[in-house]
């Protein structure tokens, strides 16, 4: 006797060695011995031999039309053996039985298993549906199929452009354009940017390393890096105009100005020192359109050749301190002794008188170490800033800080977008400028004494403010008025900066609802509150690892635009270099073991601007000239 039973999902076939009414010993064809179930027996059978029953019904069963099948058999449940009989008109033999019951399992479409060896046919509405999901299927693999083909010959399928941020930033597996970029990919060797650049779907790798970016942070979904429509700003309630001058000291490219200073000299020698701080907060409130876009916004983002601001352009314009204009500002005025010392300090809401915008390209050439140690010539705002300055070294020294600390240096990127290299639009320009020239420390010197004045007002009013606190050499946000160690105060509050972060707009609403004798908006535990500064914090700092990245994406442009084949840099640690003409740092594999600040010329084989990345060569070590670079920077001192 042998048998055809059920087993963990599939037919198996055996001859019986014994029965044991509720189970059977079954010897199958491979010689291996089983315990079967009664229950999973279905068939009963002498003859033919239980390989060949397998054999022939798998062949008879490919033969069986599966429509006819459906059409034929009954609408209620029913076993394989009954529909057996039906079918083939007679008694079935062991093998048509078997056959249609493998032809019955093999289409769970049509037939739906109700038990072992029971079925019931699949309603006419279901087996359409099923049917025509297989056939999309069928179809979906096809056109697959043919766009990885496309993609392998060079050819974007027509498919692709809508999707095409999808594709490179954030895929969907389910979707078939991302299968076959995938299979594509799989076949050539090559990654998803790579392969996509033969296609010519990226002819321009700035906008490919842009498109990220704007695709996580500035979706297409949530308008892009266009404002939604938002109602104007409140008129500022009316407020005394400050009897001032005041000028603010920027680069060339800077539109939010955000700060300006003045000095009224004093007849006993000393001076008054206005520090004057734009005022949105007085007409943007917390709950408003435009407090929402700042919110969302956090701050503006800053990269060579463009920027994404916080606030729409016109609202900026409204409120920056732009020479000629008198506009809302928070002004905290030192009181300052003849010797520099600091004898008060008063905060005001008031409107100040603007009366010009100095730009760093102008004013350094007349105004650095050599023209003060030497004798300043004749220019707008000598003495002012001469003044400032001498302050400001005292504020640094009353921080315990060195005016002797290296200073790392800045870097302007200058891209002109009229012009068409080989690389796409636009050509750069890099100019060095070291940090430390005295308008830095005049400029920062004062920023870090307003932010640590209003943190410490707000801390000493139990104001809640967003703080910058500096322990172990940690810099983080916190609402706690802790200590900034690295600047060398007691608490430091980013007040300075309204229009282009948004930690200084809500500090600043939280200033002036104090100056205002109001409730502030803020409690130091609300939600909002709390929130504000987790979103801020997490943004910033990708903000600013954009901004990185892309200084990186453009001095590989200049290296490229100058056809630099040899570059001269100064080892960091291991197999890292930064160039000494640009603020790259790259990994040279075959760099031998050097100490830091070593200098080495390098032989730049390629430049990959898709993965941003340049593999350089050492071709030999240089003398070393002029003091070691130094690579660590303080970025809290604005």
């Amino acid at each position: 006797m042998n048998v055809l039973f059920e087993e963990d999902g599939a037919f198996k076939v055996g001859a019986v060695l014994a029965d044991n009414t509720t189970s059977l010993q079954v010897e199958l064809p491979s010689g291996k011995r089983s315990k079967v179930k009664s229950a999973n027996v279905l068939l009963r059978f002498d003859a033919p031999a239980a390989a060949e029953l397998i054999e022939h019904a798998e062949r008879d069963a490919g033969e069986i039309d599966i429509d006819f099948l459906w059409e034929a058999c009954p609408d209620a449940e029913f076993g394989f053996q009954e529909f057996a009989a039906d079918y083939a008109g007679h008694k079935p033999g062991p093998v048509e039985a078997a056959a249609l019951l493998l032809r019955l399992h093999s289409a769970p479409m049509y037939f739906h298993r109700k038990g072992r060896g029971r079925f019931r046919k699949a309603p006419p509405e279901i087996l359409q549906a099923a049917l025509a999901g297989l056939e999309k299927k069928r179809q979906q693999a096809l056109a697959v199929e043919r766009m990885a083909g496309e993609l392998k010959a060079g050819t974007l399928p027509a498919e692709f452009p809508p999707v095409l941020a999808e594709l490179l930033y954030k895929p969907d597996r389910n979707r078939p354009e991302t299968k076959a970029l995938e299979a594509a990919c799989a076949e050539t060797g090559a990654s998803v940017p790579r392969l996509l650049h033969r296609c010519g779907a990226l002819a321009d790798t700035h906008e490919f390393h842009l498109g990220r970016f704007l695709y996580e942070y500035f979706p297409a979904a949530k308008g892009g890096t266009d404002f939604p429509p938002c109602a104007p700003p409140a008129e500022p309630p009316e407020l005394p105009t400050a009897e001032v001058a005041a000028f603010s000291i920027d680069d060339a490219h800077t539109t939010e100005i955000d700060d300006a200073f003045s000095v009224a000299p004093m007849s006993d020698g000393g001076m008054r020192v206005g520090i004057h701080i734009a005022a949105p907060g007085l007409g943007i409130a917390p709950d408003s359109d435009l407090g929402r876009v700042a919110r969302d916004r956090l701050s503006t983002v800053y990269m060579p050749g463009r920027k994404i601001t916080m606030l729409p352009e016109a609202v900026v314009e409204q409120f920056t301190l732009g020479a000629g204009k008198t506009v809302p500002a928070v002004s905290l005025y030192l009181d300052v002794a003849a010797d520099l010392s600091l004898r008060g300090k008063e905060t005001r809401l008031e409107r100040v008188p603007v009366v010009a915008n100095l730009r760093h390209h102008d004013i350094e050439p007349l105004f650095n170490e050599q023209t003060l140690a030497n004798g300043l010539a004749e220019f707008p705002f000598r003495d002012e800033l001469k003044r400032l300055w001498e302050l400001a070294t005292v504020l640094e020294a009353g921080r315990g800080q060195s005016t002797n600390t290296p200073q790392r240096k800045d870097y302007n990127f200058v891209v002109d977008w009229d012009a068409m290299t080989g690389d796409g639009p636009g050509r750069v320009e890099i100019d060095e400028r070291p940090r430390g020239s005295p308008l830095d420390t005049l400029v920062a010197e004062l920023m870090i004494v307003a932010n640590a004045t209003w943190g410490a007002l707000l801390r000493d009013a139990g104001v809640a403010a967003l703080y910058r606190a500096q322990t172990v050499g940690k810099v983080r946000m916190t609402t706690a008025a802790a200590a900034h160690e690295g600047l060398g105060v007691d608490c430091y509050a980013w007040s300075s900066s309204p229009l282009r972060r948004f930690v200084d707009l809500v500090n600043q609403w939280q200033l002036i609802a104090h100056l205002q004798d109001r409730k502030p908006p803020f409690t130091a535990r609300s939600a909002e509150f709390l929130a504000a500064l987790r979103d801020f914090e997490l943004t910033y700092a990708a903000y600013a690892d954009f901004q990185r990245g892309m200084e990186r994406y453009w001095c590989l442009r200049w290296l490229r635009q100058q056809q630099e084949s040899a570059v001269v840099a100064r080892h960091l640690r291991e197999s890292l270099v930064r160039l000494e003409r640009l603020p790259l740092v790259l990994r040279v594999p075959s760099l031998p073991a050097l100490e830091r600040g070593t200098r080495v010329r390098l032989a730049i084989e390629d430049i990959d601007l898709l993965d941003a990345e340049c593999r350089a060569r050492y071709v030999e070590t240089l003398a070393v000239e002029g003091a070691d670079a130094t690579f660590g920077e303080d970025e809290d001192a604005e």
